[in-house]
């Protein structure tokens, strides 16, 4: 999908371009390098919230280059991170499409949650994309390993990498990543130093950081809005708002994928009902008194199955009123 020629004229007025910037109702377009503005097609506002385009989306659009262009259609997305939202309501919220790899950046600081990462990463895994962890002001660590080995027990494909982006610690680490075609999307909280790694990834300051407290060693991300940026050298980059919390719905597969050894120990309990409390033969309980697994993953890894089934219980009947309510209304 991260091939497609958005500068490829469709029809005599039809183009295909990508979605680099949402603020409500209106839309900017990535188009013969340049931001275009764009509106959506009325039909757009009979589909539902998962159909709309957001940022990394391609789409084919009607171009105006004296105006706002008309957007038509959103072409087939190989990737949609999604998460309910802030109000948890079970309402969800499609951030960005067609990412190949998510950047989850945690400073090593108090910033640093090993539950909040592992909620990204099932996130991320849900949605289609490759997690990378991003340790960032490692030059402030004194136990940089420690941080290392325990983010690599949230899920077997995890990858994680200690940098200082003002010190170029460990940046010659992440140019793997930074492939012509490639789409990376940064996430994480406010001050995490998601504006500071764009910066040193582009070699010039796109991203303004403010000051950063003494207190607490963090500076507050100024980025508001998600935003799409192509380099010179191909690669796209989203830049996101920082989230300090992040609700689970919609993504069983994704927390199964982050605890596949729990998932794999389950399959060896004597019962398949097993409630893992007082049965006999249980493979979690035993796992968990021999040291195999730590009591605080296995709970983590309940709690956030519970919040999935809990939040997705409420999409399907905010769902189930908004289906009655379009019906009455028309």
């Amino acid at each position: 999908m991260n091939n497609l020629n958005t500068n490829e004229k469709i029809t005599n007025n039809e183009m295909l371009g990508r979605i680099s910037e949402v603020q409500k109702n209106s839309f900017r377009i990535k188009f013969q390098g340049q931001d275009i503005p764009a509106k959506l097609k009325g039909l757009f506002y009979e589909e539902s919230a998962d159909k709309l385009p957001v940022v990394g989306d391609y789409v084919r659009f009607d171009y105006n280059p004296s105006g706002d262009s008309m957007i038509k259609s959103v072409q087939e997305r190989k990737s949609i991170l999604q998460r309910p939202d802030q109000a948890k309501t079970g309402v969800m919220q499609y951030m960005v499409a067609n990412v190949d790899y998510v950047f989850i950046v945690t400073s090593l600081n108090d910033d640093y949650s090993y539950n909040r990462i592992a909620r990204y990463v099932s996130m991320v895994l849900q949605g289609g994309a490759t997690p990378i962890v991003i340790l960032t002001k490692s030059d402030l660590c004194n136990n940089v390993g420690r941080y290392i080995r325990e983010v690599e027990t949230i899920a077997e494909d995890v990858r994680v990498h200690a940098i200082s982006a003002i010190y170029d610690i460990g940046m010659d680490e992440l140019e793997e990543y930074l492939q012509p075609g490639k789409t990376i999307c940064l996430m994480g909280s406010s001050g995490a130093g998601k504006s500071t790694l764009l910066n040193a990834i582009t070699g010039e300051e796109i991203m303004k950081t403010s000051a950063i407290r003494e207190s607490d060693d963090t500076g507050r991300h100024t980025t508001t809005h998600r935003q799409l940026i192509e380099l010179e050298n191909g690669v796209s980059i989203i830049d996101t708002p920082g989230m300090r919390e992040l609700g689970m719905a919609m993504v069983e597969d994704g927390i199964d994928s982050t605890f596949s050894d729990i998932i794999e120990l389950e399959s060896r309990c004597k019962f398949s009902n097993c409630r893992h409390d007082t049965e006999p033969g249980c493979a979690i309980k035993a796992a968990i008194e021999n040291g195999e697994l730590s009591l605080e993953r296995f709970q983590l890894y309940q709690n956030l199955g519970q919040e999935n089934t809990k939040n997705y219980a409420k999409k399907k009947e905010i769902s189930k009123w908004a289906k009655a309510y379009k019906k009455n209304k028309f």
